[in-house]
């Protein structure tokens, strides 16, 4: 099971305890009634937290629930890797090796998160997945020691996103021993990725190339990531997706 006080700070948010609980309490409910009201009426009966409180925690109730059990998983798995040794892998195998880790995470709760991925694919709760998978996304290439600080800080993101979301759903309905195809299926993607890249470091190279780009490379040179140097415009939240460095 998915540890749910490592989720979230309670220094920073003192919500993060009450928000444990509720999860803690929930995940028995989630797989049979998904994130629902129901299970969210389940939690706090379950856990003991007069409902007030609850609703503070948890105002959207059984969305807050699966936000709050995607990010527990996140936090476990940047806590397993602490504890791998990854010095001895190509880069490659170490971003595949994270992967799946998040994927041996989620496999506790597997229903559970089957019920998530649902609900997230309904139109209104999609903005709140996208945003959840790039969080994934961040939380690895933070563990693997990410210090891409331009354009590169989201390209790298969004297309681990893209990998882990794919990999995600092959993996719901892999039944393979040991989800042996999901593993086989994410090398495939994670290979594909390495081509793109190896083409990109062809397509430097060539003058002509060159050329073409240097008006698209001008514009994304200006392009920094959320905090970095010279990143922030004046006014604006750091953590603002896709600021650009005044001229």
């Amino acid at each position: 099971m998915t540890d749910a006080t490592d989720m979230t700070d309670p220094a920073s948010d003192p919500m993060a305890a009450v928000r444990a609980r509720l999860l803690a309490a929930a995940l028995p409910h989630a797989p049979f009634d998904g994130w629902s009201d129901a299970t969210w009426r389940a939690a706090v009966a379950d856990s003991g937290i007069d409902e007030a409180t609850a609703r503070a925690a948890t105002p959207r109730r059984g969305l807050d629930l699966a936000v709050a059990f995607h990010k527990a998983g996140d936090a476990e798995m940047t806590r397993l890797a602490g504890e791998i040794d990854l010095g001895a892998l190509r880069y490659s195998k170490r971003v595949a090796r994270l992967v799946r880790l998040r994927l041996e995470v989620a496999a506790r709760e597997r229903e559970a998160v089957r019920r998530g991925a649902t609900l997230f694919s309904l139109p209104m709760n999609a903005p709140e997945g996208a945003r959840l998978i790039w969080g994934t996304a961040d939380e690895i290439w933070t563990a693997l020691g990410d210090t891409s600080q331009d354009y590169n800080w989201y390209s790298k993101r969004a297309i681990l996103s893209g990998v882990y979301s794919a990999t995600l759903l092959y993996w719901l309905g892999d039944q393979s021993e040991g989800f042996s195809n999901t593993w086989a299926f994410l090398d495939r993607r994670i290979e594909g990725v390495m081509r793109f890249e190896k083409t990109k470091a062809t397509l430097k190279k060539n003058p002509f190339a060159q050329l073409l780009m240097a008006g698209p490379k001008a514009a994304l040179s200006r392009v920094r990531a959320p905090g970095a140097r010279g990143g922030p415009v004046a006014g604006l939240p750091v953590g603002l997706p896709g600021l650009s460095r005044p001229r």
